[in-house]
């Protein structure tokens, strides 16, 4: 099940995709990124599955086959010092419940953000680039996806704009 980059960048074969809904956690820019997308020294901010409400995204349907290899590029992609736990979770799809494999954020780890608020949110994603690329197009391609789906996310889109916004005063010569 993916919910940010896995959405528009899965990086596995796989046989087919659908949209899908996981109900008990919801999508947050809640891990601090210290590697795709920041650093160590200025961390970027990506999303996880935080505890409560649901949340739409895309299911990948892999060959059995083919998990073990899928399962591990999932695991050297997503588990590089991340707050993610990986996690079997049912899903639902066209009313049917499936189970799923996915990440959730892990609220112990020294990684995990929680709310940041608008603002700084905006902030730390404009100050980072990581091995993956600048922050800010990491958000800026899983909003464009979110809404090619057609799944609302009214938190995001304030923070795309709030990031459009500091964009603007960089290329005008200001700061953030």
């Amino acid at each position: 099940f993916g919910y940010g980059s896995l959405m528009w960048r899965p990086g596995f074969k796989f046989l087919q995709q659908s949209t899908a809904r996981l109900n008990g956690y919801h999508r947050a820019p809640c891990i601090f990124s210290h590697h795709h997308r920041g650093t160590s020294a200025i961390p970027g901010l990506v999303l996880g599955l935080d505890s409560g409400g649901f949340c739409d995204g895309i299911a990948f349907r892999i060959d059995i086959k083919n998990h073990t290899e899928v399962i591990e590029y999932l695991h050297e992609r997503e588990l590089i010092g991340y707050a993610y736990k990986p996690i079997i979770l049912n899903i639902n799809i066209n009313c049917l419940t499936v189970p799923a494999y996915t990440f959730v954020a892990d609220p112990e780890h020294g990684q995990y953000a929680g709310d940041l608020g608008l603002i700084q949110s905006a902030e730390v994603i404009m100050k980072a680039q990581g091995v993956s690329g600048l922050n800010r197009d990491y958000l800026m391609s899983t909003v464009q996806k979110l809404e090619s789906e057609g799944f609302a996310e009214p938190e995001l889109l304030k923070l795309r704009q709030r990031v459009r916004k500091l964009t603007g005063s960089i290329d005008q010569g200001g700061g953030i």
